[in-house]
């Protein structure tokens, strides 16, 4: 158990709970182990699909930011609306206020555009409602974030075959596809050289994952990394047009002619079973043929506050 209180603001940057019951058993769950919450989400103030009006949920993030009592500020969930408020974000604030920012899926453009904006660092880890709210919480997500919060390193270990073997070293960011690519040529798009881009998406053909991977590549994005290591990509249909093109075929085809290493295997994206990593970290890939692991550090972490048991 934790014996100091963590103060954690949750916010709903982006889409609404769709179980308002996995809000307040989120709530519980945090305040069973000591933490003290700040619910900045009010689900009777939801607006069309997200977790709010604009200024809502900005005014959500600003305050989360200025209250002296929190120390994480934690994504409700994704779903779609970070990217909207990105021109408005005072991005500086978050930099200043050393709160650490939590959250993936939509959430991976409030990450990128920080870096970008602030050089700050932040967190690809659980949220309230799918994770610390859900009817059964999968206990490795949970104590992963909490392993990698007391820091002051964290390693993800996956035992995986079919990997280039490969040693590399950068700064560890991505998240997801879709979002990323969303981002290219504007102000919310950091430039990171000799990165290790992590990366994820849900119900999306492989056609499409590939065209968003070359959009990179032709952007000069994929030459400026060491490696890439594909985290979750389910969700998807095939077509009888497609006559075998499917994700293997694909992965094949962009290992033949990317001018840079892929890994698959990585447990991160819209799966329960979740490695958190901090976005901006430095890390350490090695891969060999039974697996691989990555080894982070260099990210801000609480490490007064105990790990969980």
């Amino acid at each position: 158990m934790i014996t100091q209180q963590l103060g954690i603001a949750v916010v709903a940057p982006a889409g609404q709970a769709l179980d308002p019951c996995a809000v307040d058993r989120g709530i519980a769950r945090l305040e069973q182990h000591g933490c003290l919450v700040h619910n900045y989400y009010d689900h009777s103030a939801i607006h069309e699909r997200f977790g709010g009006t604009d200024e809502g949920r900005l005014a959500q993030l600003r305050a989360a930011i200025e209250d002296p009592n929190v120390q994480i500020i934690m994504a409700l969930r994704g779903g779609y609306g970070a990217t909207r408020l990105l021109p408005h974000i005072d991005f500086e604030a978050i930099a200043v206020s050393g709160k650490l920012f939590v959250g993936f899926s939509d959430i991976t453009a409030i990450h990128m555009g920080l870096m970008a904006r602030t050089g700050a660092l932040s967190y690809a880890g659980p949220m309230i409602a799918g994770d610390f709210g859900c009817r059964e919480p999968v206990q490795f997500t949970l104590d992963n974030f909490w392993q990698c919060l007391a820091g002051p390193t964290h390693t993800i270990t996956e035992c995986v075959r079919g990997n280039p073997c490969i040693e590399e070293a950068g700064t560890v960011w991505g998240g997801n596809l879709a979002m990323i690519v969303s981002l290219l040529g504007t102000p919310y798009f950091p430039r990171i050289d000799g990165g290790i881009l992590y990366l994820e998406d849900i119900a999306e053909h492989p056609y499409r994952v590939e065209r968003m991977l070359l959009q990179l590549d032709q952007a000069g994005v994929l030459a400026r990394q060491r490696a890439i290591v594909l985290g979750d990509f389910s969700g998807y249909k095939l077509a009888p047009n497609d006559n075998g093109y499917d994700f293997d075929t694909m992965l094949a085809h962009l290992r033949a002619t990317l001018p840079v290493p892929i890994l698959t295997g990585l447990s991160f994206g819209h799966i329960p079973r979740r490695v958190t990593i901090p976005f901006g970290a430095q890390g350490r890939l090695v891969s060999h043929e039974e697996g691989f692991t990555l080894s982070l550090s260099d990210y801000p972490t609480l490490r007064s506050v105990p790990s969980y048991s």
